[in-house]
């Protein structure tokens, strides 16, 4: 029985383009080498599973299931991170140009953008271990701040945007100075897709190559 293979989505920009956000090596490093793991595992675990299922192999099947729901996990979360970024000092990293919706709602909500991004940062430095920090939206078009362990998706709630808060986002520049990368990513963030994600109000589809708004 054959499977769905997923494959790794290029970026939108250059590994470069991130710069002095975001190093142009740890790009390479997370989107060629951690991301690529993350689908090479959820294809061999997917491959596992339909042969458990003609096998009728239950044991096997309940086993595979965390192994899915983490790389599956982590595909889906980093398909979403790559067009949450923008290149460096771009138009689309201008919250008043790129999402003016977007922008009313946060102040309606939260007081002021500035208010927002305090609050947000507030929740990504209290992550313990590994995991990521949310902008979701529910169906009745409330905003809140979530976070998800090591790579849970995101699940009944439009996705936003999301920042990575594992290590391996921002060690090899930031070293243990989190604070220093929180406060950088906004710098780089991708205000025009975190628009069209908040007025579509569709949860996010995973295709073989990366994500559907």
């Amino acid at each position: 029985m054959s499977t769905q293979k997923y494959t790794l989505p290029p970026l939108p920009y250059a590994y470069d383009a991130l710069e002095p956000i975001i190093s142009s090596q740890i790009m390479t490093l997370h989107h060629q080498k951690h991301h690529q793991t993350y689908i090479t595992n959820l294809n061999a675990s997917l491959e596992a599973q339909a042969s458990a299922t003609q096998a009728n192999n239950v044991p096997l099947l309940i086993s595979l299931q965390q192994k899915i729901k983490f790389n599956g996990g982590g595909h889906i979360n980093h398909s979403l991170f790559w067009e949450n970024l923008a290149p460096y000092n771009s138009p689309a990293t201008d919250i008043v140009a790129s999402a003016p919706e977007l922008k009313r709602a946060i102040e309606g909500q939260f007081g002021s953008v500035e208010a927002f991004i305090k609050a947000f940062n507030t929740v990504l430095l209290g992550i313990q271990g590994s995991g990521w920090g949310w902008l979701v939206k529910d169906s009745a078009g409330k905003l809140d701040i979530v976070t998800t362990k090591d790579q849970d998706p995101v699940t009944g709630l439009v996705a936003i945007f999301g920042v990575d808060m594992w290590e391996h986002a921002y060690y090899l520049q930031y070293l243990n100075n989190k604070a220093a990368y929180v406060e950088g990513v906004w710098k780089v963030l991708n205000w025009g897709v975190a628009e069209e994600r908040f007025k579509s109000g569709v949860p996010i589809e995973v295709s073989g190559g990366g994500i559907k708004l």
